[in-house]
């Protein structure tokens, strides 16, 4: 009889597999995972898998449960071991593997775990996903008996990141691992750059004791800022809990936010490669795409979401890429995928070139007033159905609509944003503004739409 199984429906997401371990998520789901997958890249011609895992209490069992899996459709798994998501990615490249499983719950509570793939050296996400889950409900699985054998790659990641390092100026900088997977790496990769580097947090522990890893929480920034105020320090930077997502405060102990950090990392990118595209989601600062305009770079608006990211600029053979969020995606001289390590260490390059600290470079970009991300609350079978009434409405009055992703509405005060949340019943909003006065009216237009949609707006 066929082994079939069901996730429960809540964890199989747009971008990931991910739920609550015990309640959603267990090792019995692990295991079906790998029988799954396995047999996708199987039935491609594929043999071999890269499986890591962070730092997370729950992820050494999930590992195992899932090599399990993998093993029983006939795969052939290298265990690359703890560490963070980009070492997983690189060594999917390095070592020529067809896929690669990553076994983490990101910036996730502490009893949230998950999985990330790739497939090939391609992002496995949205429908393929839910024909993974078909898949394991209908036990239509290869069988076989795949070997396991332990390929580190820490190291190796860590040189190959560090390269990038070799003509750094010597900057004192705070780094905050937030106890989170990037925790090693961090550590040793700063002992082979030049300067000062003082470390927070590195020791891997995934209960987060010291505060959660979501850089794009101010709050979760404080001891960051503390650090770099009373050092005199020229930067830090700080990781999410599986090093994939950035975060940077500059000398004064501000905060540049996702597009600030492309604007300022797309410098050297488009001296290096005139005219060549770059790539941010559609809640990015309109003062990003004009810089890239003004540096002689393409911009492009796309979709929220790594994996569409990814595959854009595979599509476009964009350099460089970025998110709000703080994903950093390079594509020149590295793999096309996001790796907040690698990013940092590429910031540390635009520093070591430009005449002006990294305070200045921030303050020398155009300010513009704007609200935070605003995500509330809208149930799944309405989210996308309100977005499209918006939009009607909008182009129905003449109105200057970019619909991408959601609806995002140029004015002459600025801009504002309205997009459904491909990962949670949620919609999401942000307004862009000159002056106080235009981000009121920007607000005030989008409370209007979501009232005509019969949908609370949120408190701005």
């Amino acid at each position: 009889m066929a082994e079939i199984h069901r996730f429960n429906p809540t964890v199989l997401r747009e971008y990931d597999i991910r739920g609550v371990v015990g309640k959603t998520l267990n090792s019995e789901d692990a295991t079906a995972i790998g029988r799954a997958f396995g047999t996708i890249v199987a039935r491609q011609g594929g043999k071999t898998i890269a499986v890591g895992y962070d730092g997370r209490v729950s992820s050494p069992d999930f590992e195992a449960a899932l090599v399990a899996g993998l093993n029983a459709s006939g795969i052939d798994v290298l265990r690359v071991g703890l560490g963070p998501t980009p070492m997983l990615y690189f060594a999917v490249h390095d070592l020529s593997a067809d896929g690669g499983i990553m076994v983490t719950g990101s910036h996730n509570p502490p009893d949230n775990n998950g999985f990330k793939f790739m497939l090939g050296k391609s992002s496995f996400f949205g429908k393929s996903i839910q024909e993974l889950g078909a898949l394991a409900a209908a036990g239509d699985y290869q069988s076989g008996a795949g070997t396991s054998r332990k390929d580190p790659m820490l190291l190796r990641y860590v040189e190959r990141v560090a390269e990038e390092g070799a003509d750094l100026q010597s900057l004192k900088v705070v780094w905050d691992a937030g106890n989170g997977a990037a925790g090693e790496a961090m550590a040793l990769l700063t002992a082979k750059l030049p300067g000062e580097h003082i470390l927070l947090n590195e020791k891997i522990d995934g209960t987060f004791p010291a505060h959660h890893p979501d850089p794009t929480v101010p709050e979760n920034l404080v001891q960051l800022i503390e650090h770099v105020r009373a050092g005199s320090c020229d930067l830090g930077v700080t990781f999410d809990g599986d090093g994939d997502r950035i975060g940077v405060v500059d000398g004064a102990g501000e905060i540049l936010w996702g597009d600030q950090i492309l604007a300022l990392l797309a410098r050297p990118v488009l001296r290096a490669q005139p005219g060549a595209t770059i790539i941010a989601d559609v809640k990015a600062s309109q003062v990003l795409f004009d810089e890239v305009d003004r540096l002689g770079g393409t911009p492009l608006m796309w979709m929220t979401g790594h994996s569409l990211i990814k595959s854009k600029m595979a599509e476009t053979g964009a350099p460089l890429a970025g998110e709000m969020s703080g994903h950093i995606f390079f594509a020149d001289r590295y793999h096309g995928y996001d790796d907040a390590l690698y990013a940092a260490v590429r910031l540390l390059g635009v520093l070591s070139v430009e005449t002006e600290s990294l305070a200045e470079l921030r303050a020398g970009l155009p300010q513009r007033i704007n609200t935070p991300e605003l995500r509330f609350s809208c149930d799944d079978g309405r989210k996308f159905d309100a977005i499209s009434e918006v939009r009607q409405r909008l182009t129905a009055a003449g109105a200057e609509v970019n619909a991408i992703d959601g609806v995002r509405v140029n004015t002459a005060d600025g801009w504002w944003l309205l997009r459904a949340s491909n990962t949670q019943p949620v919609l999401v909003a942000r307004c862009e503004a000159e002056n106080k006065a235009g981000l009121e009216r920007l607000k005030q237009a989008l409370i209007e739409q979501l009232n005509e949609s019969g949908i609370a707006p949120p408190e701005f």
